[in-house]
């Protein structure tokens, strides 16, 4: 069960210097996994980067769970900012990874999935064994994510709601 989020948007000065910036917005996260390890939070940090050499819009995060069931700290990366295999360099995907949080209740699994600008026709889901797929796109906002479910579920036991872009998907066992 999450106790509490912290979150922070990093500055667009600090990542306007594009990957640099990131590295520099990370500086201190050894001691914020130290207070997550003591505390048992979650924190999230995200922001844009610009000038990587198209004209997209550079989204990056990640979220740093410590304490929600086990006893590691899990660095979970979203948005649409990869590194090229064979360049080694950022590149800006066209497809974003959103926030997805999973949670086991008594009678279903509760999947929620943070895609801004996404309605609920926007959204296709898609479940094979215990992967769900889920995409959406809408307008020039495109998520694409996959999910591990605790166990296999029917696609017709599957349902789904979105409030101004919080999407939530209930998994019925």
């Amino acid at each position: 069960m999450k106790k509490r989020t912290q979150e922070k948007k990093t500055p667009a000065a600090e990542t306007s210097s594009g990957a640099g910036g990131i590295l520099s917005g990370l500086a201190g996260l050894l001691d914020k996994l130290n207070e997550l390890a003591e505390t048992g939070v979650e924190l999230r940090r995200s922001g844009e980067v610009g000038g990587l050499g198209n004209k997209s819009k550079g989204i990056y995060g990640f979220t740093v769970k410590v304490g929600l069931g086990d006893q590691t700290a899990r660095v979970e990366p979203f948005g649409n900012i990869r590194t090229d295999k064979k360049t080694g360099q950022p590149v800006v995907e066209e497809i974003r990874e959103p926030v997805v949080d999973v949670f086991e209740e008594k009678d279903h699994v509760l999947i929620v999935a943070e895609m801004p600008g996404i309605s609920a026709p926007d959204v296709k889901l898609k479940v094979k064994d215990d992967v769900l797929t889920i995409t959406a796109a809408s307008g020039d906002k495109k998520y694409r994510k996959e999910v591990l479910l605790p166990g296999s579920y029917a696609q017709d036991k599957i349902t789904l709601s979105c409030n101004n872009g919080v999407l939530e998907i209930k998994c019925r066992k």
